[in-house]
């Protein structure tokens, strides 16, 4: 299964957690271990005292004491630890047993018990001492007795207990890991389910995916799935659509060329084979500006997609570059081809030739659609806020309710006007858009005539 498995990722997120706890429970289970070996060893120690201090009396004024073999036979054991006891008189003389053996830190009351560790000829040792009243005693007070057993056996048993208990935790999360896993796979059964659903699609099959059986958690991964599917699905349409429209386009300019050229080649009379020869020219370069015009509407849509290089442009020097460049079309049209400009501000940010290419393509439509002896102007605003490139005509304008249409591929609104491909609008909003500006189309405020206003911002 591969590492970036949503399985997996979720197996670990539960387990991750569970084996803190875990972790913590075994922790827990080894002090609850050790306190048991404790608890049982200081009860044995206990026990013992309490045999010897059954033995212990006073008779004809001497104190006596024994120490039964059953008090000591309580320690037998595999783990060989070592039995200290020592038995001291009220006044603290060594009775009986091993004088290295410490009292307790206080001391005790008759009566009065206490466990204790401390350290005999090196090795640690459990300690439980009692203070045992003796009756007709000479001198006044409890005797101490006490008991000492290392603690090999306290280690054994606490380990004997821990490893038990972790022995079933183990089992447990085995058990628990188990059930997650069957848990996971029967909870990943929809998405698995919407897998194959989109897998059983035959290719090219754009068909929105059964949101309604998803689970309620799937639900927005299959309305984003079917968002998609849409887009994609307008994308692809609008994709033939220009497809079909670019081959129309070209299949026309073709179709013209072979006619003038057949009819070139009918004609012996030079006058009409010169007639047909500047018509072949006038269809190439229209076929040439189409495939440009299709080349740069490519170029926009990739750029506004993915940015182009872009860099620091002045659009006023653009502006009056492309003026220039088509002073000589507007004179041919007898068209007033002007520039103006408010404001300091004129630099934008975007790609030096894309900008270039919609001022040409905002000014050549200008020309072409104002009639002879009309006013082109292009102007440039600049302000804090801005920079706002627009240019005028006083031509037949755009009825309000085209406005949107004309950014369309190929939307030409008049058939019979100048041969115009549809594509001049199109490619502006496509450069707009990889620059951050936005287009909008208005009247002019006196007379006939529209105003492109592209806002950088």
């Amino acid at each position: 299964m591969p590492p970036n498995s949503l399985r997996l990722q979720l197996l670990g997120w539960l387990l991750g957690p569970l084996a803190v706890v875990v972790a913590v429970n075994t922790w827990a289970i080894y002090t609850n271990a050790t306190e048991t070996a404790t608890a049982v060893q200081d009860r044995m120690l206990l026990g013992a005292v309490r045999i010897i201090a059954e033995q212990t009396y006073y008779q004809d004024g001497e104190l006596h004491v024994e120490v039964p073999p059953a008090a000591l036979e309580l320690f037998e054991s595999s783990s060989q630890d070592r039995v200290f006891y020592r038995v001291a008189s009220p006044r603290g003389a060594l009775l009986l047993g091993y004088a290295e053996l410490p009292a307790p830190r206080d001391p005790l009351a008759a009566d009065e018990a206490t466990h204790f560790d401390a350290v005999v000829r090196g090795e640690a040792v459990r300690v439980a001492a009692f203070a045992q009243p003796v009756f007709s005693a000479a001198a006044p007070g409890p005797v101490l007795i006490e008991v000492a057993q290392t603690m090999r056996a306290h280690r054994t048993l606490a380990s004997q207990i821990w490893k038990q208990a972790v022995r079933q935790e183990l089992l447990m999360l085995a058990l628990a890991i188990a059930l997650v896993w069957l848990g996971l796979r029967r909870g990943l059964m929809p998405v698995l389910r919407l897998r194959d659903q989109v897998l059983r699609r035959k290719p090219g099959t754009l068909q929105p995916l059964d949101a309604a059986s998803a689970p309620r958690e799937l639900a927005p991964l299959a309305d984003a799935m079917n968002d998609y599917v849409r887009r994609l699905d307008e994308h692809v349409s609008a994709q033939g659509r220009f497809i079909a429209y670019a081959s129309h386009q070209l299949r026309t300019v073709l179709t013209v060329l072979n006619t003038q050229v057949s009819y070139a080649l009918s004609h012996a009379d030079p006058a009409a084979r010169d007639d047909a020869l500047r018509a072949i020219r006038d269809g190439v370069q229209q076929g040439i500006r189409l495939v440009n015009q299709l080349l740069l509407l490519f170029t926009a849509e990739a750029g506004a997609a993915q940015p182009l290089r872009q860099a620091e442009v002045d659009l006023a020097e653009v502006v009056q570059r492309v003026l220039e460049e088509l002073a000589a079309l507007a004179q041919s049209r007898n068209i007033d081809l002007g520039f103006e400009r408010k404001g300091d501000a004129a630099t934008v940010r975007g790609t030096p030739s894309m900008l270039h290419e919609m001022v040409a393509n905002l000014v050549d439509n200008a020309i072409r659609y104002t009639p002879p002896g009309g006013v082109v102007t292009a102007a440039i605003l600049g302000s804090a806020s801005g920079v706002t490139l627009r240019v005028e005509d006083n031509g037949p304008g755009i009825p309000a309710d085209q406005r949107e249409r004309v950014f369309e591929r190929f939307y030409r609104l008049h058939d019979d006007g100048p041969g115009g491909s549809g594509l001049g609008l199109p490619i502006v909003r496509e450069i707009a858009a990889a620059s951050r500006a936005n287009v909008k189309l208005s009247d002019r405020p006196s007379g006939n005539g529209l105003i492109v206003s592209v806002t950088f911002s």
